[in-house]
């Protein structure tokens, strides 16, 4: 009988340690459970990678752009890079040409307005009354380019006084009314829209304020030109420069003499401004108040660092780096910063 219960007694020990076992696994578990799920919100709160993910694309919202159709190609690259590097930041970019930009950024439609040329008078008053102000970012250089097709074979250079023979209303209106030995043959004119500050500008400095020859076909886009003068041996057209080195395939550019003997346009020659009178700078204005905006500001700073290389991979030239940083003193000091 002791044996007997002595083997009960051991059985009843062993029955009541593996039930202490179990317990104790089974707190152990919990407890190892919950000290898991404790850390896992530790580091979800205090610089997870969701967390940090998030941080990444915290940008958000829309950068309103519209404007020169001669400043688009510039425009076009920055917002093709920028959208890389913020995707959900929507940076469309409008081309209304330069006056037509100007009318939605007076009417607050936008935050820049590309332009082609300096901003008129009456543009910045009717700015003033709509109580919005704004500021001046110069962008790169253009050299605006007079093109004819490559199968035109006696235009091998222009006067400044025989384009505006060419373009003058009431002017030449055959090839050999500007020379006697070119053939006598209609012109054909494409040329910028009215709205377009590569037409301000030629008006100011070709045409002289009058009138352009009523026959010129005109569009805001200068893609349309390209193929107009593409398309005919006795055509010719003007725009920026980034155009006709996207088309020297198809196009053939006119070197322009200004009285020092034919220059034709070039990096080179229109940033020491030997290409006159048609070398002229491209800019950007920024509605101060919508730097407010996290977004707009990054858009802008972004803009400023990249405009150089953007303009000479699209045709232009870029400004030198000083007046670059001339352009990032403004935009900090418009932000605050």
């Amino acid at each position: 009988m002791k044996k007997v219960w002595m083997l009960l007694a051991l059985v009843a020990v062993m029955v009541f340690a593996v039930a202490c076992g179990e317990g104790e696994t089974d707190e152990t578990d919990d407890t190892g459970s919950t000290e898991e799920d404790g850390t896992e919100e530790e580091t979800s709160g205090d610089g997870s990678e969701e967390e940090v993910s998030a941080e990444e694309g915290e940008l958000t919202g829309e950068v309103a752009i519209d404007g020169s159709s001669t400043v688009f190609p510039i425009m076009e690259a920055i917002s093709e890079e920028y959208t890389k590097e913020e995707p959900d930041v929507q940076a469309p970019v409008g081309v209304s040409g330069s006056g037509g930009g100007f009318e939605k950024f007076i009417a607050g439609e936008t935050d820049l307005s590309n332009a082609s040329r300096e901003i008129k008078d009456e543009e910045a008053e009717a700015l003033e009354e709509n109580g919005i102000d704004y500021f001046e970012i110069p962008l790169a250089y253009d050299g605006l380019s007079v093109v004819v097709s490559q199968e035109n074979d006696f235009v091998d250079h222009l006067t400044v006084e025989e384009l505006k023979q060419i373009w003058v209303d009431g002017g030449a209106e055959t090839w050999n009314d500007v020379r006697d030995e070119w053939p006598e043959e209609p012109i054909e004119r494409f040329a910028p829209g009215t709205d377009s500050g590569t037409f301000d500008y030629w008006n100011e400095v070709i045409l002289e304020d009058e009138d352009i020859n009523r026959n010129a076909q005109m569009s805001e886009d200068d893609n349309v030109l390209v193929t107009g003068v593409q398309g005919s041996q006795y055509a010719t057209a003007f725009f920026g420069y980034a155009y006709y080195a996207e088309n020297k395939d198809s196009l053939k550019v006119v070197p322009v003499d200004n009285g020092d003997g034919p220059v034709e346009p070039s990096e080179e020659t229109i940033n020491d401004g030997s290409y006159a009178p048609l070398s002229r700078p491209l800019f950007t204005y920024v509605k101060e108040e919508s730097l407010q905006e996290p977004q707009v500001l990054d858009y802008v700073k972004f803009l400023n660092e990249n405009a150089g290389d953007m303009a000479l991979e699209v045709g232009y030239v870029n400004l030198t780096e000083e007046e670059y940083d001339e352009n990032m003193e403004k935009i900090e000091e418009v932000a605050g910063e």
